[in-house]
């Protein structure tokens, strides 16, 4: 076998670090979501809503973006999931991969390619990125300890074995390692393991797999990490903590559905496949990779991968840490020949190959203390709460009150609160009292007149809080940010409150003042959906529409039916069907009109007369919560 023989096809010079005065290039990574069911909400908070409102941000800032992800499709729970709904694995991959695809549109995640991990294409990058770690020396095969079931003889995977961590003592550390503590650990090394899966005590027995032999890169991973001082303090924390017990971790395992081991004498072994957790998150590259042949430049992923210029920001719920903080690292520092073993960089790495800028790490949302779980009954899915309450609802809460730096449980009571009393009494009600009293009045943005001190202040503090709200944002303080544009919000209400346009609209010779009150009321209310754009999309493109604006605001995704139709041909037994057809989430995101700074309202614009925009939710519902909602 020939490597990189797939890249020669495309193989061209890339030319765009000469070409001068672009934006910064800014690479959104979203943790991939597993395709063995429905997305509940809490999914969606630690990987959906802050990734789309920074890529939002980002592009409403002038950078260009490329926001990328997909259903992540292989590994053992996927196959017990068939196996329990008597269907084979790759039709319940269709299943979810297309159900996901729905859940993540309706929620308005602006991805540039959401895609699924049994793709030709993505077969090929992960082997390409394989054999490079093998050909520098960073893939070694060793005889380990491997857990399989004892009913099933089917191996277990490390995450879904739990038992008694041997270093800090918790009893939930998992069988690849303990959140508790922070430390590495095999299956074999927990006190007391059962099985995830069915609850019986695993059996381990001896299996040969490809290990990474992350001490030879250990140094390297060291030297990066120390230099990321502005990561979140959890994330940068924990990843550091891993390098205190750094050890060779495995990247095959003993089963029948994933990407082939791409060397020979193993690729034709069905038996064995690459490790779930090795593939995914070559992900992010594949899916790049594969974005840019589906737009008709096959080298144009290079802007966000080649480019030392470029950044790049990994969204995930705090679980997955240690995965792109270490192991895709790692993968990439090895694959460039970059660890102490050297070797020479891959056909991918020219001139490099970038590493994370920050690895933005949610924790977690629950459920009366609970981790919502979709096996243990405590799950609230995304579909269903769209179909009730629609998407912005959901993206605020998650904004202001989800797990940013800290677990946090939701509750209905908190969710009702939020909505009625923030969203629809502080914004919603501002929004629809001052276009309604400007359209009775005026029908259009009346002139602006001579301004008042109070007129002054507000406009300021409104047009200072871009800064602010954005500097929240740029820093992934998504919390920070939308608190702020509703500080804004607030203090507009106090302002109609101070000067009573109602009381100014029955006296005629108070008419220019009743236009000057109501022109500052009315641009404080763009600037605001200006900041709240990234946040609220959907209502953002309607309460753009009733200040008079025409054509898209804020551009919203779309499902493309695509085919399998990659030019790069992975290696081995199991591969996926050319030519089948899946759909994929992408979008056109350049034309839209949203821009981060403020746009003076016109005066003479004709205004239409508003709609409600949030539906205040009956309390009763934060006593009980809807009839759908799943509690364990």
């Amino acid at each position: 076998m020939v490597r990189r023989s797939w890249g020669q096809v495309f193989r061209r010079r890339w030319q765009y670090l000469n070409v001068v005065g672009m934006s910064q290039r800014v690479l959104t990574s979203v943790a991939w979501p597993y395709a063995n069911g429905p997305r509940h909400i809490g999914h969606v908070a630690g990987f959906g809503v802050p990734s789309d409102v920074f890529a939002r941000y980002q592009r409403m800032i002038g950078n260009d973006v490329l926001m990328v992800s997909g259903t992540d499709e292989h590994g053992t729970p996927l196959l017990v999931q068939a196996e329990k709904e008597g269907v084979s694995v790759q039709e319940l991959a269709d299943r979810y991969n297309r159900i996901i695809v729905e859940d993540l549109v309706g929620l308005g995640l602006s991805y540039d390619l959401f895609t699924r991990t049994t793709t030709r294409n993505h077969y090929a990058v992960v082997q390409e990125l394989f054999r490079g770690l093998y050909d520098n020396g960073y893939m070694v095969t060793q005889t380990t300890r491997g857990a399989i079931s004892p009913s099933t003889g089917r191996t277990l995977p490390d995450r879904y074995i739990e038992g008694t961590c041997p270093i800090c003592g918790a009893t939930d550390a998992r069988g690849d390692q303990c959140d508790n503590c922070g430390n590495q650990l095999d299956p074999e090394d927990l006190i007391n393991p059962v099985s995830k899966i069915n609850g019986e005590t695993p059996e381990f027995v001896d299996t040969e797999h490809f290990m990474l032999d992350l001490p030879a890169l250990a140094e390297a991973l060291t030297t990066w990490l120390k230099g990321r001082t502005d990561w979140r303090p959890n994330v940068l924390k924990f990843s550091l903590n891993l390098l205190e017990n750094i050890r060779p971790r495995a990247m095959s395992r003993d089963i029948d559905w994933g990407v082939p081991i791409p060397i020979e004498g193993w690729q034709d072994n069905n038996a064995k496949k690459l490790y779930v957790w090795f593939d995914a998150v070559v992900g992010y590259l594949s899916a790049s990779i594969e974005w840019a042949w589906r737009t008709g430049d096959p080298e144009a992923w290079r802007k966000w991968w080649n480019d030392p210029e470029a950044v790049s920001y990994y969204f995930m719920g705090k679980d997955n840490i240690t995965f792109h903080s270490q192991i895709w690292p790692a993968e990439l520092l090895g694959y460039a020949g970059e660890g102490s073993r050297g070797g020479e960089a891959g056909d991918l790495a020219e001139p490099t190959l970038n590493l994370p800028t920050e690895v933005v790490s949610s924790e977690f949302l629950t459920m009366s203390g609970s981790k919502f779980s979709s096996s243990k009954g405590v799950v609230i899915y995304v579909r269903d709460f769209l179909k009730e309450f629609g998407p912005d609802p959901l993206r605020y809460f998650i904004a202001m009150a989800g797990p940013e730096t800290t677990d946090t449980d939701f509750t209905w009571d908190e969710f009702v609160r939020r909505i009625n009393s923030e969203l629809a009494n502080e914004w919603g009600n501002l929004v629809n009292r001052t276009v309604s009293m400007a359209h009775k009045n005026f029908g259009e943005v009346p002139p602006l007149g001579t301004l008042t001190d109070a007129d002054r202040a507000l406009l300021d503090e409104s047009e200072q809080a871009f800064e602010i709200v954005g500097k929240a944002l740029q820093a992934s303080r998504f919390k920070a940010g939308i608190t702020e544009a509703m500080r804004i919000a607030g203090r507009a209400n106090q302002y109609i409150a101070a000067q009573e346009p109602w009381k100014l609209a029955k006296d005629d010779s108070q008419r220019e003042r009743l236009g000057t009150v109501l022109h500052v009321a009315l641009q404080v209310v763009s600037d605001i959906n200006t900041m709240l754009t990234p946040y609220l999309p959907f209502s953002a493109q309607k309460i753009f529409e009733t200040l008079g604006g025409t054509g898209e605001w804020a551009a919203q995704p779309k499902i493309v039916e695509v085919t399998d139709d990659s030019p790069r041909n992975p290696v081995g037994t199991g591969l996926p069907e050319a030519g089948r057809s899946y759909p994929v989430i992408m979008g056109d995101y350049t034309a839209q009109q949203a821009v981060w700074k403020r746009i003076d309202v016109q005066p003479g614009t004709p205004l239409n007369k508003p709609k409600p925009l949030f539906a205040k939710l009956d309390p009763e519902l934060a006593e009980t919560g809807p009839e759908w909602a799943k509690i364990g």
